[in-house]
């Protein structure tokens, strides 16, 4: 049989060990099962890719920092390198997408290969009834209300007002819409966040899409 440092059980082992944690204490920490942990640390059971999300995310580790612990060791290890990137929100510094839904501005736009998406967005919608389809793609989001208030509908929760000043942090897989509140319109600040390199150019090609779709005769 092939080599298996690099089964899903013995990562997790590795980790565990690392930490000085007990599969109980371990369990606490990612929040899940002390059984299904046992059973998947000896390789008996698997983890779904959301779960496994979850377990890194708690562990504070990327899924790249997580897979990289079954690496030979003995090579040293370089420090991250530096790469000094930044990016101003200047004018010009940014892409403007109009939807029936959303004035979306896509900011630093200079930027290639962002880990994080920031968004300002202008929302116009007041029906969920009007809104057509729900919005849904890979990562996680934080939504901050600047300006009057939203009503966020979510795939598995019942829908939530947020005002001026406050904010949700939600799984983008969800489906997932905002409309006004009591307001003509609102404006908003959206950050979201993936592992793929190219999330920036996938928001934006959804949102164009959208946009051709509308203006399309019927």
């Amino acid at each position: 049989m092939a080599n298996d440092s690099g089964t899903l059980g013995n990562l997790i082992r590795i980790v565990r060990q690392r930490n000085g944690w007990t599969l109980r204490e371990m369990s606490a920490v990612v929040g899940i099962p002390l059984s299904t942990l046992a059973k998947v640390e000896t390789d008996k059971l698997s983890l779904t890719y959301d779960k496994l999300q979850q377990f890194t995310a708690r562990l504070g580790l990327t899924m790249a920092e997580f897979l990289a612990q079954g690496e030979p060791a003995g090579e040293a290890v370089s420090s991250p390198a530096v790469m000094g990137r930044r990016s101003l929100t200047t004018s010009g510094n940014s892409v403007h997408i109009k939807t029936p839904n959303y004035d979306y501005e896509y900011l630093c736009a200079d930027l290639r290969q962002k880990r994080m998406v920031p968004i300002i967005t202008r929302v116009h919608t007041r029906d969920i009834g009007e809104f057509g389809e729900a919005v849904r793609h890979k990562g996680e989001e934080f939504v901050f209300v600047l300006e009057g208030a939203i009503e966020v509908h979510l795939q598995f929760y019942t829908p939530i007002v947020l005002q001026t000043g406050q904010g949700v942090y939600l799984d983008s897989a969800m489906s997932h819409a905002y409309v006004c509140k009591d307001c003509d319109s609102a404006l908003i600040l959206g950050v979201c966040s993936s592992e793929d390199p190219d999330l920036a150019g996938e928001l934006i090609s959804l949102a164009e899409e959208e946009a051709k779709q509308t203006a399309e005769p019927a």
